[in-house]
C-alpha cells in the first residue's frame, strides 16, 4: 500500500524533529520547511500528498504560504498544526484551502488520524478546539483564486478608484477593467462592489 507523502512546515526545530520521529513509521516524510517561502518551493518541487503547516512562520506566514501554493495549482491537502485555539483562525484556515486544523497539544495518534482522514478526502478539526465558528467550514471547496491582473484591479477598487481611473492606471480599456470586476464577482459569488471588497478582505485577497 502506497504511503502518504508528507511535508512539514514549522520553524521550531525541536518540535519538527519530534513530528518526524512520531510520523515516520506510517508516513513517507519528504522534509521540513522552516518558513513559508521554503514551504512553497518544497511543495512545488516535491508534490506532497499532505502538508502539515504552522500558522506563525517567518518570511511568509502559513496562511499566505497556503494561498500561494493553491494559486500555483498544488493539489496537496493541508492541515494547519497550531497552538491557537481560536475560532477566527480556524475559519481563516479553511478559507485559505485547508482540510484540517489540529492543535499542537493534541499531536500524537490524533494527528496521525487527521492525516489519514484528510488524505482520504475528508475534513478534520481537533476536538480540543473549544469555539467553532458559526459558519460552515467548507469554504476550501470554493474556487476563490483570482488572477494577478484581477488582484490589481481589486486593490484599486478597494482604494475607491473608478473603473475609468483603474483602466488608465493599468493601461487597459475600461471595458476590460469592468470585465475583470465582473469575473471576480462571479468567482466569489457576490453581487455588489461593497460585497466584493468585504469578501475579498475576509479571504485575504487584498490587504
Amino acid at each position: 500500500m502506497k504511503r502518504t507523502r508528507l511535508l512539514v512546515a514549522d520553524d521550531h526545530v525541536m518540535f519538527a524533529q519530534g513530528l518526524e520521529s512520531l510520523l515516520s513509521e506510517e508516513f513517507e516524510l519528504l522534509g521540513t520547511a522552516r518558513n513559508g517561502e521554503e514551504l512553497v518551493e518544497a511543495t512545488m518541487r516535491l508534490a506532497p500528498d499532505v502538508i502539515l503547516v504552522d500558522i506563525s512562520m517567518p518570511v511568509l506566514n502559513g496562511f499566505d504560504a497556503v494561498r500561494r501554493i493553491t494559486e500555483q495549482g498544488s493539489e496537496a491537502k493541508v492541515i494547519f498544526l497550531t497552538m491557537h485555539d481560536d475560532a477566527t483562525l480556524l475559519a481563516e484556515a479553511f478559507r485559505c484551502g485547508a482540510s484540517g486544523y489540529v492543535l499542537k497539544q493534541a499531536a500524537g495518534e490524533e494527528l496521525a488520524n487527521a492525516i489519514r482522514e484528510v488524505a482520504d478526502g475528508k475534513n478534520y478539526v481537533s476536538p480540543l478546539v473549544t469555539n467553532r465558528p458559526a459558519e460552515p467550514l467548507t469554504l476550501h471547496s470554493q474556487k476563490t483564486t483570482i488572477t494577478p491582473r484581477q488582484r490589481e484591479v481589486l486593490e484599486l477598487i478597494s482604494r475607491g478608484l473608478t473603473m475609468k481611473e483603474i483602466a488608465s492606471q493599468l493601461n487597459i480599456s475600461t471595458r476590460t477593467a469592468e470585465s475583470h470586476k465582473y469575473e471576480m464577482m462571479q468567482t466569489l459569488g457576490v453581487e455588489t462592489t461593497a460585497e466584493l471588497i468585504r469578501y475579498s478582505l475576509r479571504l485575504g485577497l487584498i490587504s
